[in-house]
Formats: structure tokens, C-alpha cells, sequence
């Protein structure tokens, strides 16, 4: 059983996508599992469908209006350089009204709902595909996985919406008694739970970079440094997925050939700009084309030695 798994990334699902595109349409890979977080979890049910011109349109004109009902951040302009910085009036409105988060996505639920609609979602349960999305229930400390063959539409929606909700940055969500926040804070690529589901091939699409030794420049503020903070950490969680991906692959003796980003994409992957997701998918494409021949190249030769 093949399957694909997308790996949280916020903005820079778009290279996901564009990654997706080249395995699907010019290797013409057959998933039958598809597993992602955060960002992952909105491109999977619409690659499962091979709605590939959908979501190439959703991830090439959503801006930050499209996610954030209340944006705790603000895009400002140095010259011909556009960069994030906090959103000071909302912020401080929230904290007021005695929010335990700083901004509130219930837009992006909404376009989650306008994307994928009742009838897609129960011709995606007919077939004979699982999509399973990743999420963190804080409320009991543990990470969930969500399968669409389990839930009605508006549920998986909703689960969909918790499993890229970056808290604090974005909602807390409460459902069944339990608060529930981003798949990525407990799992950022679930590599090994895809093979504990059968997956016999996996293609793992991880958004960083392989090699982490970059220098970073942390924030001047509280806030600014909390969201270095939170991206040390999930460098942290994501590496040790990939060991224990790597680990249950080899013991399992299942195909595994991961797909990272070639380059740094942003630092901040809360930040969605049309022309960077843009340009980003076409990136995401080439790179998908380069790396796999390397891969079937590197496969050829371990028969070689094994033969």
C-alpha cells in the first residue's frame, strides 16, 4: 500500500502541493493512505480526489485575511521588503477579552467548509482511500489521528481546522469535552504512523530543510521570540519523527523516500503571500523531479550492492 505524507508547514504547504503534483500526475503514484498535519491536513483530502487545480488555487491566492479572523500579526513594508510584525491593537484586544490566544482562525474554517464540499467529501468515503489527519488533545496530552472513514463532514472539517490551528497564535478549539490545537505540536511528519496503518511505500514530503545548521536571528520582542521558540521546537519534534520514521521503515522493511525542501523557504510560515506560494508550488515541482530520479538512482545502486 502506498501512501503520502505531508508534513505541517503553514504557508509553505504550497511546496507540498507542488511536490504532490509531480508524484501524482507525471509518476502517476497511486496513494491509498494519505496522512498529513497542520498544513498537510488541508492538501490531502483534495489530492486524494485529484483535485489538483483546486488546490494549487488555494494555495496560490489566500492571504492572511483567508485564515485569521483575528490576525495577530501585520505585514509591514522596508523599502521593497515586506515582513511580519506583531499586530499590537489585536493583540492587546484579545488579551482584554480574556482570550488565552492571541489571534482566532475561525476564517479558515469557514474556507475549509467552502473548499471541500458535502459532496466531495462523501465521494472521497466511497473510495476505497483513507485520509487521516493529525492532531494534539491538550486536554489529555497525547496526539489523535483523525480518519475520514470515522467522521461525518462537518466533524472531519473541524478536525481538519484543529490539526493547523498553531496555538497560541491561532484558536483553541474544544470538541467532544477536549481542547484541541495543532497536529504539529505533537507530530509534525507522522511517518511512522502511516506504516503502522499498512503503508507499505511511503513518499514523506518534509517542509524544512534537511540540513538545520543555519544561523537564525531571533526576535527583539516577547513575541517575536516566542515564535522563534516555537520553531526550535518543532525543528526539534520533526527530526526526531524522521528517526522514528526511518527506524519503523527499516524494521518494516517499507519503502521510504523523503522529499525536503531544497532551501529556507521563511521564518515565518504563518505569513501567507500569493507571490511566494506561487512561486513556491513551481519550486516544489522541480525539486520533486530532481529528487526522485536521485532516489531511483540511489535505489538501482542498493540492488546493485545487495545483488
Amino acid at each position: 500500500m502506498k501512501a503520502l505524507v505531508i508534513s505541517g508547514g503553514g504557508s509553505k504547504g504550497a511546496f507540498a502541493g507542488g511536490v504532490a503534483q509531480y508524484l501524482i500526475e507525471q509518476e502517476k503514484r497511486n496513494y491509498e493512505l494519505y496522512l498529513g498535519t497542520s498544513t498537510g491536513s488541508l492538501l490531502i483530502p483534495h489530492l486524494a480526489l485529484g483535485n489538483i487545480n483546486k488546490v494549487y488555487d488555494m494555495y496560490t491566492s489566500v492571504n492572511q485575511r483567508s485564515i485569521f479572523s483575528k490576525n495577530p500579526f501585520v505585514v509591514k513594508k522596508k523599502g521593497d521588503k515586506e515582513y511580519v510584525a506583531i499586530n499590537h491593537l489585536n493583540v492587546l484586544w484579545q488579551l482584554i477579552k480574556g482570550k488565552r490566544t492571541f489571534g482566532e482562525s475561525k476564517n479558515l474554517l469557514r474556507n475549509i467548509r467552502r473548499t471541500l464540499s458535502p459532496e466531495e467529501f462523501y465521494r472521497l468515503k466511497e473510495r476505497s482511500k483513507d485520509v487521516v489527519v493529525t492532531v494534539s488533545n491538550l486536554s489529555m496530552n497525547r496526539v489523535e489521528y483523525k480518519s475520514i472513514n470515522d467522521f461525518d463532514y462537518e466533524d472531519f472539517c473541524d478536525w481538519i481546522w484543529m490539526s493547523c490551528n498553531y496555538v497560541p497564535f491561532m484558536s483553541l478549539a474544544k470538541k467532544d469535552g477536549h481542547e484541541y490545537a495543532d497536529g504539529g505540536l505533537g507530530c509534525v511528519i507522522p511517518i511512522r504512523e502511516a506504516i503502522k496503518r499498512g503503508a507499505t511505500e511511503v513518499d514523506a514530503i518534509i517542509l524544512e530543510t534537511e540540513n538545520k545548521e543555519h544561523s537564525k536571528v531571533l526576535g527583539k520582542n516577547p513575541f517575536s521570540l516566542l515564535v522563534n521558540l516555537y520553531s526550535f521546537v518543532l525543528d526539534q519534534l520533526e527530526s526526531h519523527d524522521i528517526i522514528e520514521g526511518r527506524l519503523a521503515a527499516m524494521n518494516k522493511d517499507v519503502k521510504l523516500n523523503i522529499y525536503f525542501t531544497p532551501t529556507r523557504l521563511t521564518e515565518n510560515s504563518l505569513y501567507f503571500n500569493k507571490k511566494l506560494m506561487t512561486d513556491w508550488w513551481a519550486q516544489g515541482k522541480e525539486y520533486a523531479a530532481i529528487r526522485t530520479e536521485k532516489l531511483k538512482s540511489d535505489h538501482a545502486k542498493s540492488i546493485d550492492l545487495a545483488g
